[in-house]
């Protein structure tokens, strides 16, 4: 079984950097994001982007996988394929993009409306955003990952909505997946103890309806049973004292998100 890789205060300043360069990077699929634009274009934007900054896409060939975003719509949780298939009023878009920029990589993900969704997206783009502010609050020295698991199962459950459990967020920096594990469930006080050093990657896949979740043959894709809508927020986090030490941010993509519904 392989270890946690402990990070030195040096290393960790290199995997914000990576993750920096994700925000940004989702801030720029947002300048452009919106009903008529192709998924593919989403992605050779964000590939260009991210190597003209220096960086390499993470995800581009890892284990095979074909593109640098993984960008899922509507019903599909995550690992979707960017594709041909054009954007329309109503869609709902879970982008995931990784950066490796000096050796070290930094993982982020963000869920976009289509102009106008109904209330039940709303909700749930909303409470996976809260899940995720309320998991990262526990990425703190001496919780332990059930504390994290916990504040985002209770939290969307509490709302009325499916935590996925097949798919969890992990250790992150040297390597896209490393230890330990992060689900989005869990019992307080249980689990791996977290420590100074330590960088995960805390990422709620909440799904409007039922939990339940199907892998599609592309070997890749993962959807909801139910075919309901499903939404992915996630942030690159350093275990800190006292509090979080959030290495990417939504700052640059909600600023864009923000002047775009002022025009």
């Amino acid at each position: 079984m392989s270890k946690i890789l402990y990070k030195s205060a040096e290393e960790i300043e290199l995997i914000r950097e990576s993750a920096l360069l994700v925000s940004r990077t989702h801030a720029e699929v947002a300048k452009v994001i919106g009903p008529g634009v192709t998924t593919i274009e989403l992605d050779r934007l964000a590939e260009t982007f991210i190597r003209d900054n220096g960086g390499v896409p993470t995800f581009l060939n890892y284990g095979g996988f074909p593109y640098s975003l993984c960008i899922s719509l509507n019903d599909q949780v995550v690992h979707g394929f960017p594709g041909t298939y054009t954007l329309v009023e109503g869609d709902l878009v879970s982008v995931d993009c990784g950066a490796t920029l000096n050796g070290f990589v930094g993982d982020s993900a963000y869920t976009f409306a289509i102009g106008e969704v109904s209330d039940t997206v709303k909700k749930l783009m909303r409470v996976t955003k809260e899940c995720l502010d309320l998991g990262v609050a526990k990425a703190i020295v001496g919780m332990r990952i059930g504390d994290i698991g916990y504040a985002i199962q209770e939290h969307a459950e509490k709302n009325g909505f499916g935590v996925v459990k097949e798919l969890v967020g992990h250790g992150v920096g040297v390597k896209l997946h490393e230890k330990p594990e992060v689900p989005n469930y869990g019992k307080r006080g249980a689990g791996i103890k977290l420590e100074e050093g330590m960088v995960i990657a805390i990422e709620p896949m909440i799904n409007a309806g039922r939990a339940g979740v199907k892998f599609w043959d592309d070997g890749w894709t993962v959807s909801t049973v139910d075919k309901k809508p499903s939404a992915h927020y996630e942030h690159t986090v350093a275990i800190g004292k006292g509090k979080p030490d959030i290495l990417s941010t939504f700052e640059y993509v909600d600023n864009v998100l923000k002047e775009k519904n002022n025009n």
